[in-house]
Order: structure tokens, then sequence, then C-alpha cells
């Protein structure tokens, strides 16, 4: 029943695009982003986990040595935010390999208190970023929308810092998204180290 609907979406937004209706908006919006092999723009936002906001803010080229997958999203708590976040925290194993040479890192607007909070009462595994002017959605040529809200849009930066896919809408109710997210993942991400034998 869920792919049903998802496919007569799908098909639904197909027909429109045939029409017309469509196209004129998709094209004035996709082409501001960044292209697939460009090096990711580096930025310093507040962060916070289920602990509480940072200390220090979240610097993406402390990163590099690792794959980062960024989650832009609208806002927190919201209903298909909320779909999004607890599907990242429920596949958190299988989709970032628990967290091993992938950094998930879900942006929006809202504070770093009121990321705190939802990550705190969630027990969302990963950090939050806090992007309160939109100026790191910008960066990736992202347009927020006249509500103060971030398009849901997921860019993935490989080890050296280049950005390897740019999904402008991530659909974060079908579930095979989440699966090309796993195959991404596990496309871009850096090995894990082997510990288990050798000399010591």
């Amino acid at each position: 029943m869920f792919r049903y609907v998802t496919t007569s979406a799908l098909a639904g937004a197909l027909a429109l695009v045939t029409a017309g209706s469509v196209v004129a908006q998709d094209t004035r919006a996709e082409p501001n982003f960044l292209a697939v092999g460009t090096m990711a723009p580096d930025f310093e936002i507040p962060g916070a986990t289920r602990w509480g906001p940072l200390a220090a803010p979240l610097k993406l080229s402390d990163f590099r040595g690792e794959a980062v997958v960024l989650a832009f999203f609208p806002a927190a708590r919201t209903r298909g935010c909320t779909i999004q976040m607890e599907t990242y925290r429920d596949e958190y194993q299988r989709v970032f390999n628990g967290g091993r040479n992938v950094v998930l890192i879900p942006i929006s607007y809202d504070s770093p208190e009121a990321l705190a909070s939802w990550a705190k009462d969630a027990d969302f595994p990963f950090v939050f970023g806090s992007d309160s002017d939109g100026a790191v959605y910008r960066s990736f040529g992202g347009v927020p929308s006249g509500r103060g809200t971030l398009g849901r849009t997921l860019v993935a930066i490989d080890a050296e810092g280049m950005i390897a896919e740019l999904q402008p809408r991530f659909l974060e109710i079908d579930p095979t998204s989440y699966d090309a997210l796993e195959t991404l993942v596990d496309r871009i991400a850096p090995p894990a180290e082997d510990h288990s034998g050798g000399e010591c």
C-alpha cells in the first residue's frame, strides 16, 4: 500500500512535468546547487546532541578523512522530519555503519537548544547543526523558503571533502530512499581499519 501511494505520487509529478507546470519551478532552483565533484564549502555552525548544545562549533573540515552526510531539513518535531530522523536513528547501524568513518549531520534553522531537546527526547545518536540564518544551505546553492525553513536536501561528501552526491529533495517517506543512501555511504566511506590480526 505504501509503495503504491508513492508510485502514484511520482506518476502524478511526471504528469505535471509533461504538462510543463513543474519544469519551470525545478529549473529555477536546482541549477543553483553545487555540482558533484566540486569541493564542499567549509562552514562553522553551532551543534547539538542528545547531551545538549556543543561547547565548540561544528566545522566541516574537522571531519576530513571521513564520509559526511549533510541532511538539511525544514524543522524539528514536524511530521516529515520526525519520520526522517527516526528512520536515521532506527537504521543508523545499517545505513551509516553505526557512525564508523561516517558522520551524519542533520541541519535546520532550529536553535541548538531546540535540537538538543528533540535529540534527547527521541534518543538520536547523531549530531545536529543549527543554520539559523540559512548561510550554510545557501553556500551549497540552496534557497531557504520564505517561511524560514531549509529544503529537505541531502549532500554526501567523501573523505577528501568533495561532493559525491547532492539530492535537492530527499524523499523521506519512501523506504527506497534509505536503501539508496546505504549504497551511497558504502561507496564513499573509507574502509574500517582491521585490528583483528597481525603482530603486536
